[in-house]
């Protein structure tokens, strides 16, 4: 198993983890700053994650 790609994956759902959270967030916000400082930090941090983790999967490379 290439550790690069379970790595990779790992990433993946975590972002994919914090983007629903980032959503359940906003989707529960009164407004306040406390609410958008945290729909920012989850939704960021998510996005940061799933896009390194599908780039890590797509640029490594499968040896047999």
């Amino acid at each position: 198993m290439n550790v690069k790609r379970i790595f990779g994956t790992l990433l993946t759902i975590l972002g994919i983890i914090s983007l629903i959270y980032a959503a359940i967030v906003f989707a529960n916000t009164s407004g306040t700053t406390r609410d958008v400082k945290s729909l920012v930090i989850y939704g960021v941090l998510g996005l940061l994650f799933f896009i390194s983790g599908i780039g890590l999967i797509k640029a490594t490379k499968d040896e047999a």
